[in-house]
């Protein structure tokens, strides 16, 4: 791999790992149009790990005031250690049910969905589900303290479709919330923050192409350093216009650009993956 092709394709996973627009479908429409295939998932959770370490530093406040208020309710059971210890619980769950029935299909997906006509269909259902979601459903105003265990089981089972290419983890797990009725801040952080023991967990089973030595062999140790950073970089930025965007914007948006990329898959990809 090239640094400039490291470069891209860092700026690509960065930009589209948190919107709600599917990093896995951008990844893949960009080793289509740059003639470039990754073997495996390594080189994919490699890129998703520097986009968790943007999360983490993101919200390394909010990690600390969980992780000190789960075990801290051990010891002295006050409301504010209950909202932290329950929001862990929560995240643990919808981890979970995420991980299990991802394993569950993950020997059913494989590359056979990876094509143009699959990742155009899957862009387009992520978009209109975005549009039911802002123009026919009204936005609840549930915050941290009252959440329950069935949000999390909701957004824990939703958040499995994300396994299929096209669709959105970020905008599953945010449409979910919302439909759930909590609040679009609280939707927001609890999707973010779901991300790291999910991709974190995703990591593992990859871990044997870091092991190895194989993916350095196949990228290349500076292109792998190029993209790790450029993606760690995008993903800060995409993080902070995100959650801009959300306070002051509509989330029809990405919906308009989810149809905008099906239908650039679909006529255009598709046309040349059967030519």
């Amino acid at each position: 791999m090239s640094i400039i092709e490291a470069i891209i394709i860092g700026i690509v996973q960065g930009i589209s790992e948190f919107l709600p627009v599917s990093s896995t479908a951008h990844i893949i429409i960009t080793q289509m149009l740059f003639n470039v295939s990754f073997p495996g998932l390594g080189f994919e959770v490699f890129l998703h790990l520097a986009s968790i370490f943007a999360v983490i530093i993101y919200y390394r406040k909010d990690l600390l005031d969980i992780i000190t208020g789960f075990f801290g309710f051990f010891q002295n059971k006050t409301k504010e250690n209950k909202v932290q210890f329950l929001f862990a619980i929560y995240l643990v769950v919808a981890t979970g049910i995420t991980g299990v029935l991802g394993l569950l299909l993950e020997g059913f997906i494989g590359d056979s969905l990876k094509t143009p006509s699959f990742i155009a269909f899957a862009l387009a259902i992520t978009g209109i589900f975005l549009i039911i979601i802002e123009r026919f459903y009204k936005y609840g105003v549930r915050k941290e303290e009252n959440m329950t265990f069935l949000d999390s089981i909701i957004i824990g089972l939703v958040q499995t479709l994300a396994v299929f290419p096209g669709i959105s983890r970020s905008g599953s797990t945010l449409i979910a919330g919302l439909f759930a009725g909590l609040s679009k801040e609280t939707a927001v952080r609890f999707s973010f923050l779901l991300s790291i023991p999910v991709i974190l967990g995703s990591s593992v089973l990859t871990i044997g192409d870091f092991v190895d030595g194989s993916l350095v062999e196949t990228i290349g140790l500076l292109p792998l350093v190029v993209a790790f950073i450029t993606t760690f970089v995008c993903s800060w930025l995409g993080i902070l216009w995100l959650i801009d965007f959300l306070k002051r914007s509509k989330l029809v948006y990405f919906a308009y650009y989810c149809f905008a990329l099906a239908l650039f898959v679909f006529f255009f990809l598709e046309g040349n993956a059967v030519l």
